[in-house]
């Protein structure tokens, strides 16, 4: 069985990603507006009506934005944890909630949804990892560092969301203020493009097919500096750098890790190498 995946956005201005089957889907975050996400889903030939479940990293807006109104209106149940929910100031009918452990995997059809704890300024943060019998994808993002955890699932992975936040020079030499660059670029803050680079060339598996670097800031970080970095090393991976701007095309994985093209829509080559921008 296959699994299809698309970043319907990313990054500070809002997370959302899509993972399922033929019959069910979870979306992992729903950051950006229930209007937006329906939008975007329909764009790619998606239906919302697909989507048994949202579960949710951690409380920050950029990835609880959309929720109280996706699961309201669509009555899609958020699986969250009691401490993230009660840092998140969200209101959702207790006839949705659903809380998850940590490595206790919640099954919806067909689909596996690992939840692991992750290094992050958050109250209780969470990566997933989704299956469908033999297929994996992570779900990597808003991580300090590479940890134990990180490397074990990212191992796994058929195609993975993998965070490559900032570009260490535009991050030193930008404006932000001393200590938000602290917090950035620490152990509970974000992963950089070397950080991201030095895991993929580390614990690639062979039959990782799909790469996508995730929630690129704004201000320091570009796609063009993310794509030419990992170029080189792209190999019979498909590199994507997904937009916070619009969805990335829908892309088909299954466990014998060919890469597929994005089954939906063409999207823009950067190179004659594995790199597409979305």
């Amino acid at each position: 069985m296959s699994l299809f995946i698309s970043s319907i956005n990313s990054g500070s201005n809002g997370n959302c990603y899509y993972i399922g089957n033929e019959a069910e889907a979870v979306l992992i975050d729903a950051g950006i507006s229930c209007r937006e996400i329906k939008k975007r889903l329909t764009r790619l030939g998606l239906d919302i009506d697909k989507v048994k479940a949202v579960f949710v990293t951690h409380e920050h807006s950029d990835h609880i934005r959309g929720i109280e109104t996706i699961t309201r209106k669509h009555r899609i149940p958020v699986y969250i944890t009691p401490e993230t929910l009660r840092n998140s100031g969200l209101r959702i009918d207790e006839g949705l909630l659903r809380p998850f452990k940590r490595n206790e995997p919640v099954t919806i059809g067909h689909l596996s949804i690992h939840p692991f704890p992750k290094n992050h300024d958050a109250s209780d943060p969470f990566s997933f990892l989704i299956s469908c019998k033999d297929v994996h994808v992570g779900v990597f993002t808003d991580i300090g560092f590479s940890c134990e955890n990180v490397i074990h699932y990212f191992k796994q992975c058929h195609a993975a969301f993998l965070e490559a936040n900032y570009d260490e020079n535009m991050l030193e030499e930008g404006s932000y203020p001393y200590h938000l660059k602290q917090r950035i670029r620490g152990n509970e803050g974000h992963l950089s493009n070397k950080q991201a680079l030095d895991l993929f060339l580390s614990h690639r598996p062979r039959f990782l097919s799909h790469l996508i670097l995730s929630h690129l800031s704004q201000n320091n970080n570009c796609p063009e500096i993310v794509a030419k970095l990992f170029s080189p090393h792209a190999g019979n991976t498909k590199i994507v750098v997904a937009s916070r701007f619009q969805e990335s095309s829908v892309y088909h994985i299954n466990s014998t890790g060919k890469n597929k093209s994005g089954v939906k829509r063409s999207i823009t080559s950067y190179s004659q190498l594995q790199i597409s921008f979305s």
